[in-house]
């Protein structure tokens, strides 16, 4: 049951600005998207009875603001904006603007405690080691979206260009190197032994073992279905009355299914017992993709497994059970 005792608070964030709405039909203010309209939201929501204060992810924009609440001791979620969309909607909220929408996160953080498992929606967040790992990883993936931009361009340029976009090339995978570099002394310094663990298993490299630390920090804590549907592997149910639909993947990071796609494409060569697995599907009728999905899904739970355990990979003891599944 709803407490109505408890103050539900919303916040739209934007790069300049916080429009927050304190309750579901309550008051409305703006404050400065800073430190000091941080401290002062802060100071604004101490005093009061707050059971969940509910921001929208926005590029970055919030994160500050999330961490100063969470430090004050005020129970924070950071959603997806497609979820306060969505739930929007449902509640006949057609118009948008940025208090409307605090409204919408308000009346959404109401709803969301009343839920049973509303304790797993306020979620610690990450420590600056975390942050750090998942800022170098985020800028390797821009540079090598970047030196892979100029290398199209060098496909078809004019030759007069060639010079230009050759040194620039050059100039991107130096910079990549030295954030690679960055990498392995953060990984060693902070996450030796997990990256270990997860560096033994063969299609896992070096920036596969980074981008699951950094985009997958539940990774060892979680059961096997639920890190699944956060990569966006774990297939749904598309089933209405007599109908039954293809299961689907849906959601998850992005950013991590691309990664684990790469490594599992070379794991269906290199890795015994995803090959096994691969093969097995592809005799038994399964289009590729709905094969290369599945064996994303059985990786990701491999490594899962190895992370909770602390167990090093062990092909052995995997092989004969993907063999007798």
């Amino acid at each position: 049951m709803i407490d109505d005792d408890l103050i539900y608070v919303g916040v739209d964030v934007s790069k300049a600005n916080l429009d927050i709405c304190v309750g579901v039909m309550g008051s409305m203010s703006t404050l400065n998207n800073d430190g000091s309209g941080h401290e002062a939201l802060c100071r604004m929501l101490k005093p009061l009875k707050v059971g969940l204060v509910v921001l929208e992810a926005t590029g970055g924009y919030e994160f500050a603001c999330a961490a100063a609440l969470q430090s004050a001791g005020l129970p924070v979620a950071i959603i997806n904006p497609r979820q306060a969309r969505d739930f929007a909607r449902a509640m006949g909220r057609l118009a948008k603007t940025d208090r409307i929408d605090a409204q919408g996160l308000a009346h959404l953080a109401q709803v969301w405690a009343d839920r049973p498992d509303a304790a797993h929606l306020v979620k610690p967040l990450p420590d600056a080691q975390q942050r750090t790992l998942a800022a170098l990883v985020g800028r390797r993936r821009q540079l090598v979206q970047m030196r892979t931009m100029e290398g199209n361009h060098l496909g078809v340029a004019h030759p007069s260009a060639h010079k230009s976009i050759k040194i620039v090339i050059k100039s991107l995978e130096t910079q990549i190197r030295h954030i690679e570099a960055a990498l392995a002394a953060h990984l060693k310094l902070h996450h030796a032994d997990v990256s270990k663990l997860l560096g033994d298993v063969k299609g896992i490299g070096a920036a596969t073992v980074a981008t699951l630390m950094a985009e997958l920090p539940e990774l060892g804590t979680l059961k096997s279905r639920q890190v699944s549907a956060l990569a966006g592997v774990a297939p749904y149910n598309h089933d209405s009355g007599r109908l039954k639909g293809k299961r689907c993947i849906s959601g998850g990071r992005a950013t991590l299914r691309s990664a684990l796609y790469m490594a599992t494409l070379a794991a269906t060569r290199f890795n015994p017992v995803i090959r096994v697995f691969y093969q097995r599907l592809l005799a038994a009728g399964k289009p590729k993709k709905v094969a290369l999905v599945a064996c994303m899904r059985k990786l990701l739970t491999i490594l899962n497994a190895i992370v909770k355990s602390g167990l090093p990979w062990n092909e052995n003891l995997l092989t004969r059970d993907v063999k007798t599944a």
